[in-house]
């Protein structure tokens, strides 16, 4: 309650365990409480100080290591469980929107109220300190500038100066100081949140336009879904304005609209909306990509999706897939798809790197697709770039690697080649290789340990060599035809086609293996005669 008035403060605070420590209150500039308890004294302060906070950002206010600027109201509000009376203050580092607008604020165990309090010479009250810390329950008057105390601690420990519930640790302290407020009717438990509305307009052409309609008489409605989309106006100039107004403020013939209500003159809403309205469900539109009636077909969208595993890099995974969330939700809400989530699995990979550097036109350090392509061939690009290093880490540019890779591909040519035409039987030494490799490329390639899968290609195909002399069956060259087309698809194809098959590679079903292949038949052990190794 503030003193001497019926008004009363509502506070939101994570630490009510530190409601003995709160020396003063800090209201938001823009609380509306400002205006009704500040004294005559301090009018023309106060009024000064709102002003020069509006000119602010909500980021600069929030800036940390800012000095801490404020100014008192000349009203005190009543501490709920001591009577003390605080002195109620304005600052800037205090926000409307989060929270109620209006904090307590304890300096002794808050970074900012410590600030705040040294910059304006208020007390401080430590009421938490480290367990084992026997200064802290007797010493000092209230806890205040206690000798050898610390004025700011943020670390766990006991509640210290707090009447009767000193002693308690911070979590038992919480709960028995929300129970006092409640049962006082002062205060209860809730939860807040950090959100805030999402400015979703652009001053710009090229958007969807928001469909939105202004009317003088019936105030503002939104476009009856009959006469949905609202369609950009097909025009040759659209530049900006120069005003601040979208382009689309500029085309008269998209402005002027009827008011759906009363039939009157109305206006469009010109401001359009950001890259993420489309961006963010476009996953849902894959199953159904021709519809020319409805976004998507329920059915098909619920039998394609959600998506099994989404790869992309870290930089998206705030915003993007934040917002993909977001719309996926609000879709199932409306119920027009019957998953909540739209990825199952998220996969970051890392980033190819020269001369230690993010490739990039600017510090020269870029590699040209175009002259890999006509020494290598895309293959070769493909799978140097798996091989290079485990797909989530950064992995070094480097030539000679990417030399050794085409050799590779060149020698799985010359392999199929030579035995496409002619080949034999398949026999047990072969057919162990296969089913091995296969169980070893299945592992790698589940796992995502993509640079080890192509290296199990490389061991294969120097144990093939060694088995080339009496010959390769067909089964080990289709293996590899259909394997290898994932990674080398152009490849895979020309292999396929060699192997006499006129379909795609890809239209094949991927082989499997069988476990009894995997177990060796002869096993080398070690015996000890005697206590020597025979």
């Amino acid at each position: 309650a503030v003193a001497g008035s019926q008004d009363t403060v509502e506070v939101f605070s994570t630490r009510p365990d530190t409601l003995y420590g709160a020396t003063y209150m800090v209201l938001a500039p823009e609380h509306p409480l400002v205006v009704t308890i500040t004294s005559a004294q301090q009018a023309d302060s106060v009024q000064g100080y709102v002003q020069e906070t509006l000119k602010k950002s909500a980021i600069t206010r929030q800036i940390v290591d800012k000095t801490k600027t404020g100014v008192f109201t000349g009203a005190y509000a009543v501490h709920p469980l001591t009577g003390a009376q605080l002195p109620i203050w304005i600052a800037d580092y205090v926000l409307m929107d989060y929270g109620t607008g209006a904090i307590m604020a304890v300096p002794a165990h808050d970074e900012r109220d410590y600030e705040f309090a040294k910059e304006f010479d208020l007390p401080i009250i430590q009421v938490i300190a480290p367990e084992h810390d026997d200064r802290s329950t007797s010493d000092g008057e209230n806890g205040q500038d206690e000798a050898g105390g610390p004025e700011l601690y943020t670390g766990p420990g006991r509640l210290v100066h707090s009447g009767p519930y000193d002693g308690l640790d911070i979590e038992a302290g919480k709960q028995a100081i929300v129970a006092a407020l409640t049962e006082r009717g002062a205060g209860e438990s809730t939860v807040t949140y950090r959100m805030r509305d999402w400015v979703f307009a652009r001053q710009r052409y090229w958007g969807e336009p928001i469909p939105i309609i202004y009317c003088d008489t019936c105030g503002t409605l939104p476009v009856p879904e009959d006469q949905l989309p609202v369609r950009l106006p097909d025009v040759e100039r659209y530049e900006p304005t120069g005003t601040g107004e979208s382009p689309l403020a500029a085309i008269e013939s998209f402005v002027h609209t009827t008011c759906p209500k009363c039939g009157g003159e109305a206006r469009r809403e010109t401001d359009t909306m950001p890259q993420w309205a489309g961006s963010s469900w476009y996953f849902l539109r894959y199953p159904d990509p021709h519809n020319h009636e409805l976004p998507f077909q329920r059915a098909l969208v619920n039998k394609w999706l959600p998506v099994d595993m989404y790869i992309g890099g870290v930089e998206h995974a705030v915003l993007h897939l934040l917002y993909a969330r977001f719309f996926t939700k609000v879709i199932y809400d409306l119920g027009l798809i019957d998953f909540k989530e739209p990825f199952q699995h998220l996969f970051n990979q890392g980033m190819i790197t020269l001369n230690g550097a993010k490739m990039s036109k600017s510090k020269g350090n870029v590699v040209s697709p175009d002259d890999i392509l006509g020494h290598h061939g895309i293959d070769a690009l493909r799978v140097y770039e798996l091989f290079v290093g485990p797909p989530e880490e950064e992995a070094e540019w480097n030539t000679n690697g990417l030399e050794g890779v085409s050799r590779f591909l060149h020698r799985f040519y010359r392999l199929v080649g030579a035995h496409a035409t002619k080949p034999v039987p398949t026999r047990d030494s072969l057919e162990r290789l296969r089913h091995r490799f296969l169980a070893s490329l299945h592992e790698r390639m589940n796992s995502f340990r993509l640079n080890t899968a192509v290296s199990a290609f490389m061991e294969y195909l120097n144990a093939l060599s060694s088995e080339a002399g009496q010959g390769i069956d067909k089964a080990t060259m289709e293996t590899l035809a259909v394997t290898l087309a994932p990674f080398a698809p152009h490849l895979g194809e020309e292999l396929w086609e060699l192997l006499g098959h006129k379909s795609s590679v890809f239209e094949a079903s991927w082989p499997t293996y069988e476990e009894k292949w995997l177990k060796d038949d002869e096993v080398e052990i070690a015996v000890q005669v005697n206590g020597r190794v025979r």
